[in-house]
């Protein structure tokens, strides 16, 4: 199911009442963090959330607010446009079965040429809903001189004026207390490789400086900073492009963990079940989305010096300390005439990234498998922000097969950054936290089922020693074989038979009870 906008899918949710709309005025400042949050917190991930009326500054702002819509797992499934997860997920493992890959990079290159096949390649139209409203500012020139601090969200320069939209005009959050300033969270950032011309869509927050300019704060080894060295070595400005909003579809695509020379908006016209119409922006050689909300337009100049940028208040549950990133400075801002502003905030888990993330994982689990026909099953706990904890289980069949996955997961893409790697049996759910932290303690013997590896960090990560370089650790909770140095027999788990809880669900159902949950199947 394809939306036209990003109010198109919003009216879904309120249809499948899961949105929440308040029609008071609610600060950008910390407000709407605060509501935001208390949704996320609540079971299930709560309800999304519609602000009509933001004001940045004690100012109304012309766009309303919209938040969480993706923070639960029927909406990340309405955001698809599928049944469930299960279904879309299935829908790719027919694609990888059908000529069975010899690697996780020829997956995607199979599932990329499958996409083309069912007519979801993205195409150009002249014009769309993104440019209905214009305006353009003047490139600057080239800046030599060291950048001042970024003045503070209550310095009277940071007032929107006139009509004409800027960064002030826009609800950008603070989220946090010690946020730096307002940060862009939900950015759908566009570059191209100026070598090969191949396109990425990425996620990068953007701390607001001034009217014009924002922080890019895209780290080491993501692809639009290898795309920015490259433009740096030819010392020419580099083209960005951030759209807001559209199509949902949109905003999981460029979050998903896609190789390097995978097209994002392919994903999402599959996704989406139509091809995405993109346009050309109005001042630099990129296409966006013609069904965007927000459109902005700019270029990052290698001649000149970095900026601090943040603390901010990060998904690792604590803040990001200030660090040198580049100076975008926008040359365009477009927009549809009833644009919404989509936001989303990061923090202690569990919050709406907990459900884009695990979406992603299901989605792309077939893909794993092709690689490694033993994985059952993975899990990104939310206690473990994504890259602090891996959960994984297999079908084990030989002597180590645990260190295997480890080690093979520590090698793909962002996976590379994962923290700790707890490998269990395939008769564990590994969404089920308490079944596997129970398999922990009762099959690891410490020193003969840990290994230690070092290797890329996050950047984000504040324990690691040095900034982007860290140990890993991985755990063998799976049963032991002979050559994994036990010498004992291994004992099994303790089950009820299932004649016996036939008849104990038989006798239930008679007196109208029903069976019991139990703890572990």
């Amino acid at each position: 199911m394809a939306y036209q906008s990003f109010r198109d899918f919003l009216n879904s949710l309120d249809k499948a009442a899961e949105l929440i709309r308040f029609t008071d005025p609610i600060a950008t400042e910390l407000e709407i963090t605060e509501l935001a949050d208390r949704q996320m917190k609540s079971p299930g991930g709560g309800k999304a959330l519609f602000i009509e009326k933001p004001t940045v500054n004690g100012l109304l702002s012309p766009f309303p607010v919209a938040i969480n819509a993706m923070g639960s797992f029927r909406r990340m499934a309405l955001a698809l446009g599928a049944e469930s997860l299960d279904a879309l997920a299935g829908e790719i493992a027919g694609i990888v079965k059908a000529k069975p890959p010899l690697s996780v990079r020829d997956a995607f290159k199979l599932l990329s040429a499958a996409l083309e096949l069912r007519h979801t390649r993205p195409k150009m139209v002249a014009n769309g809903p993104c440019h209905e409203v214009i305006h353009t500012f003047e490139p600057k020139p080239t800046r030599a001189e060291p950048w001042p601090e970024a003045p503070t969200i209550s310095d009277s320069r940071l007032q929107a004026r006139g009509p004409a939209p800027t960064l002030l005009n826009l609800p950008i959050l603070k989220c946090w207390p010690l946020d730096a300033g307002r940060f862009i969270t939900l950015p759908c950032v566009v570059t191209k490789d100026p070598e090969t011309g191949i396109r990425n869509v990425g996620m990068y927050r953007m701390q607001v400086y001034d009217p014009e300019t924002t922080g890019m704060h895209w780290q080491l080894q993501k692809v639009a900073a290898r795309h920015a060295r490259r433009h740096y070595d030819r010392g020419e400005r580099m083209p960005v492009a951030v759209f807001l909003g559209g199509d949902p579809a949109f905003t999981f695509a460029a979050t998903a963990p896609l190789p390097d020379d995978f097209d994002e908006f392919l994903l999402a016209g599959f996704l989406r079940k139509r091809s995405v119409e993109l346009v050309r922006c109005v001042t630099c050689p990129l296409e966006v989305p013609a069904d965007a909300d927000i459109v902005i337009e700019g270029y990052i100049d290698p001649r000149e010096p970095l900026r601090m940028e943040g603390p901010f208040g990060d998904h690792t549950g604590y803040y990001s300390l200030p660090e040198p990133y580049p100076v975008f400075h926008i040359t365009a801002i477009t927009h549809r005439k009833e644009a919404v502003y989509p936001a989303t905030v990061v923090g202690i888990p569990p919050m709406e990234d907990f459900y884009i993330g695990t979406a992603a994982v299901k989605l792309f689990l077939p893909v794993l498998k092709m690689n490694f026909p033993e994985l059952v099953d993975i899990a990104l706990p939310a206690e473990g922000v994504f890259h602090n904890l891996v959960f994984a289980s297999i079908r084990k069949t030989y002597p180590m097969q645990a260190y295997k996955i480890m080690h093979g997961l520590w090698g793909m893409g962002q996976m590379m950054f994962s923290k700790y790697i707890v490998v269990v049996d395939d008769d564990v759910d590994v969404h089920n936290t308490s079944e596997v932290v129970f398999r922990l303690c009762a099959n690891t013997d410490p020193q003969r089922d840990c290994i230690f590896t070092k290797g890329p960090a996050d950047v984000l990560d504040h324990a690691t020693p040095d900034i982007g370089v860290g140990t890993k650790l991985g755990f063998d909770a799976t049963r032991k074989l002979p050559g994994e140095g036990f010498k004992r027999p291994w004992p099994p788990i303790i089950r009820m038979d299932a004649e016996t809880k036939a008849r104990i669900d038989k006798m239930l159902s008679s007196l109208g009870q029903g069976s019991e949950p139990t703890r572990r199947s």
